[in-house]
């Protein structure tokens, strides 16, 4: 019996997107990123910088930009479907909607992420920012709590966004929401 063609694309645009997600939050490999206009300095075990070489050109600005697109990706494609119970088995587009979620997971990881070594660049930032370090590092779990059907898991993604909004606004950086296009989450 013939499969329908649009069980095989769904089911090929599921397995693309969880293989992309694996890769990028794969946990023991360590990959280096270009960051265009930030100078290359090392990882230092504290978090304010201690040299001229560490801070980072408008830090602050770059801190808000990314925290604000993780924020705006994470309540734009996770909360609002979470809130609407699209990740629930048996939900109507359950599968679009979880290669939606993956996808804007992994992009609100990677600018949570950037967000983190932006805010390395401003002493205030890096002391608030602190705390969050291993809150951010536990959503890489994110895409395979939601296909199991954990209904934490989006709320814990949210209390992690929230927390670093707080950490900016405490620091003299306040962020707000940016939902990013489709096409920025697959660039």
């Amino acid at each position: 019996m013939p499969v329908p063609i649009r069980r095989l694309v769904v089911t090929l645009t599921l397995c693309c997107a969880l293989v992309a997600g694996v890769t990028a939050c794969a946990g023991g490999v360590q990959s280096k990123s270009v960051d265009r206009g930030a100078a290359a300095a090392p990882v230092a075990d504290t978090p304010s910088p201690s040299t001229s070489a560490q801070k980072q050109k408008f830090a602050k600005t770059r801190f808000v930009a990314n925290a604000g697109l993780a924020a705006g990706a994470t309540y734009q494609w996770i909360v609002k479907p979470w809130k609407a119970g699209k990740f629930k088995k048996g939900a109507h587009g359950r599968t679009y909607t979880l290669v939606k979620a993956a996808l804007a997971g992994t992009f609100a990881y990677n600018r949570l992420k950037a967000a983190q070594r932006n805010a390395q660049g401003d002493p205030l930032l890096s002391k608030a920012l602190a705390p969050l370090t291993a809150a951010i590092d536990g959503l890489k779990d994110l895409p395979s709590k939601l296909r199991k059907g954990d209904t934490n898991a989006a709320s814990s993604f949210q209390d992690v966004i929230n927390n670093v909004k707080d950490a900016g606004k405490s620091a003299g950086a306040p962020v707000t929401d940016q939902v990013p296009k489709a096409s920025q989450l697959t660039h």
